[in-house]
């Protein structure tokens, strides 16, 4: 097969399986009754491998599963057509547990650990992504640590992986950002909360987002995308900031919506889009991921039209 720069790497070191339960009025403390349960294999970066190929992108994935429960992952791998470059590791991989109370429109997490990753798990992944590189100029570096793991990590992927030209968005918590941050990857998708842990300050105004996001790409890093739950998101590079607004959709999920915005990032500037544009259809990848469980997207031109009914508002 011809290899094309357009390939995009995936790495997701703490993947998980998503059981998802649906449990209309849930109550704490209280027994409840589940009306619907759904299991897939997940974790950020394996989701945002799923969205890619959807789009139509050839899409590698790597990273750590665990042997004992790895069948569900090569399951979905092999269904999409994503190449599978996980490294195994003794162990299952952890389930996360998501209660989704239709009714109150709430979802409650409950995660499990990882598994223990050892150093020469660590060693073997580099030397993976360095293959891996040979064809492949984006790299999306996903979710939080595994066991094992040191904090440092996504710093010391992303630096080795821009020493070979690459491309890096990081999508990972405040602690494991905050370390990223000084190898100033291509770009960084904080939530809100995450944002404020990393400015040490809350933001009461789209402005103050805005104002914080442009030191951070005055420090180097391209793209910041903060991702403001039913809001939207506000993109920032260095032409400016946008306020991304995407229109009401019927919901089956919230889950994923962000992983979803971190592929359609990707693929807009895989494609060399604008800051407008990419916004436009980042966003249309978020609203389409909201319409079915697990990393599935409609028909690519269904994605791109919900791209156009997405608001931008400049903000400066």
């Amino acid at each position: 097969m011809t290899r094309s720069l357009k390939h995009i790497t995936t790495v997701t070191l703490n993947p998980a399986i998503d059981q998802t339960l649906t449990v209309p009025g849930f109550e704490p403390g209280e027994v409840n009754l589940a009306t619907r349960e759904q299991i897939h294999p997940g974790g950020k970066g394996v989701n945002v491998a799923g969205y890619l190929v959807d789009f139509g992108f050839d899409v590698a994935a790597t990273g750590f599963l665990g042997i004992e429960n790895a069948g569900l992952f090569e399951q979905l791998f092999a269904e999409k057509g994503i190449e599978d470059h996980f490294i195994r590791a003794p162990g299952r991989t952890r389930t996360n547990v998501k209660v989704v109370d239709d009714r109150k429109g709430r979802v409650t997490d409950i995660n499990l650990p990882g598994l223990v990753v050892t150093a020469g798990d660590v060693a073997q992944l580099m030397y993976r992504l360095e293959t891996l590189g040979e064809y492949c100029e984006w790299f999306a570096l996903s979710g939080s640590l595994p066991i094992g793991v040191p904090a440092g990590i996504y710093r010391e992927l992303t630096l080795k992986l821009k020493d070979m030209g690459k491309r890096v968005v990081v999508d990972t918590g405040s602690h494991a950002l905050q370390e990223a941050l000084p190898a100033l990857p291509y770009a960084v998708k904080p939530n809100l909360r995450e944002l404020q842990g990393l400015a040490g300050q809350t933001f009461g105004s789209h402005r103050e987002i805005a104002r914080f996001a442009r030191k951070l790409v005055q420090e180097g890093v391209e793209c910041v995308v903060v991702s403001l739950g039913e809001e939207g998101a506000l993109f920032t590079e260095a032409e400016g900031s946008v306020l991304a607004v995407p229109p009401d959709v019927a919901r089956a999920t919230t889950v994923g919506a962000g992983d979803a915005m971190v592929a359609g990032l990707i693929a807009a500037k895989a494609q060399g889009m604008t800051l407008e544009a990419g916004a436009r259809l980042a966003s249309g990848f978020a609203v389409a991921s909201l319409l079915r469980l697990g990393p599935y997207l409609p028909p690519r031109p269904e994605v791109e039209a919900y791209g156009r009914e997405v608001r931008i508002e400049r903000i400066e």
